[in-house]
């Protein structure tokens, strides 16, 4: 049978030979009694031992991994310790204990992330994110499991722990090591790992986020399913990180979020990617393409299914109302600019309502500044008093809400024309574009005291 797909059971049925690794001093007597006490025996027998001295045999199973390389024994203890932990997770408690102070415990299940089979390699990803996420939280930092104060060798932080993770999570997502089950099993672990600060950084550098857009795609059997909603759940725990979120702006993960919410009848996929696109409403450009690509009306259709989930219905509640609320800014915004567009500029409520510019002024950086490179324009060329008055009072304020306001303005080069506006014959124009000059040359910071 290959390597690949060996199970866990097959693995257990060997006899190992402990006493021949104790007669080359592989292993010590006393690692060689806690195995035979231990090894074959049932599993509330040895569940008593692991309650009883479960430190000792932390202590041989990473012993044996350190110094054993022969690839029956490794498979055998690692099938031992995953063994331990999936009847137990909390057992991972184990080996951030002190006295364990001068052991690498880390240090094998790394390295053999790398050098082993598949069996060695997933039971090695396994046990590793298990054991970091169970260590204590003033473990954070370049800590490192097993620096005892009199240790000679370099030990393995938990930086290191989890940027070799991130890595090789990254290489199976690029190219599995095993056909059907290399990416599942990274998906698992990085839906695990990805709560860890160093981990989102980590994977976000790696350019990790594009390796997850191709699996979000709407899922029917089972185990694909289980993959789309832990795939969608690594999305969710990165749309709290902001360059992640970046990330995810240049990819098409948003319009497959979307499609997956459509058309999918999970309750656990829907309710996470409804939190997804609730988190990421109110970032950068998000809002407009969710209104674009329809997810009013599915947030409309979801609503009038029967869901039991109190928190779904909540994010549903939420989503909705957040897209209500765009929709009236982007049509107040589309109103405007269709307005400057056309060169039909007058007196209508939104030019001179706060809330309209404070909601809509990062709008205005779509390409490349156009509506203000159109408002310096109309300054050039209308020969409309009302237009002139209102681009000038536009112009002013745009740099009274705009951080960089006086800048770009000055940029492009609006200052010459606003000034040969100053000794314009309408009184409406000559106060309007005195009023241009003002924020231009004061900022915002005070030009905000001046009256209008």
């Amino acid at each position: 049978m290959e390597p690949a797909e060996l199970t866990t059971e097959q693995v257990l049925r060997r006899d190992i030979p402990w006493e021949t690794y104790m007669t080359t001093k592989l292993i010590s007597g006393t690692g060689l009694q806690l195995l035979r006490r231990y090894d074959k025996k049932s599993e509330s027998y040895r569940a008593q031992l692991l309650d009883d001295d479960g430190l000792s045999y932390v202590r041989v199973f990473v012993s044996i991994l350190r110094d054993i390389f022969k690839e029956e024994t490794v498979e055998y203890v690692l099938a031992l310790i995953d063994e331990m932990l999936t009847a137990n997770p909390k057992r991972a408690r184990l080996f951030h204990d002190n006295s364990l102070a001068d052991e690498d415990t880390y240090e094998p299940f790394l390295r053999l992330l790398w050098k082993g089979n598949w069996f060695i390699q997933e039971k090695s990803c396994k046990i590793l994110a298990l054991i970091v996420s169970a260590r204590p939280k003033s473990q954070d930092g370049p800590v490192s499991n097993g620096e005892a104060s009199n240790s000679k060798r370099k030990s393995t932080t938990i930086d290191d722990v989890l940027k070799g993770l991130v890595e090789w999570l990254c290489a199976q997502l690029k190219n599995p090591s095993h056909p059907g089950r290399g990416i599942p099993v990274a998906v698992n672990c990085l839906a695990a790992l990805l709560k860890e600060p160093l981990v989102r950084s980590s994977f976000v550098q790696a350019d990790g986020v594009k390796l997850l857009t191709p699996l979000i795609s709407p899922a029917s059997t089972q185990q694909s399913i289980q993959l789309l909603y832990e795939t969608c759940l690594c999305v969710w725990l990165l749309s709290f990180y902001e360059p992640a979120i970046e990330y995810l702006a240049t990819t098409r993960t948003l319009p497959r979020l979307i499609e997956v919410v459509k058309s999918s009848t999970k309750e656990k996929v829907v309710r996470v990617v409804v939190l997804t696109l609730r988190n990421l409403l109110p970032k950068g450009t998000f809002a407009a393409h969710m209104i674009d690509l329809g997810l009013p009306q599915i947030v409309q259709s979801l609503k009038a299914q029967a869901w039991s989930d109190e928190d779904l219905l909540e994010a549903l509640n939420q989503l909705e109302e957040g897209l209500k609320d765009n929709i009236k800014r982007l049509s107040s915004f589309d109103k405007y600019k269709q307005e400057v567009l056309l060169g039909h500029l007058d007196w209508s409520p939104m030019h001179k309502d706060p809330l309209f510019w404070r909601d809509n002024i990062n709008n205005f950086e779509e390409n490349d500044f156009q509506i203000l490179r159109v408002l310096i324009t109309i300054l050039d060329t209308s020969s409309d008093s009302r237009a002139l008055a209102v681009a000038c009072f536009d112009l002013s304020q745009f740099i009274q809400h705009h951080p960089a306001g006086r800048i770009i303005v000055t940029d492009l080069k609006a200052k010459e024309r606003v000034m040969k506006l100053m000794n314009h014959e309408n009184a409406e124009v000559t106060k309007n574009s005195l009023l241009c000059i003002q924020r231009l040359f004061l900022g915002a910071k005070y030009a905000s005291f001046l009256q209008v």
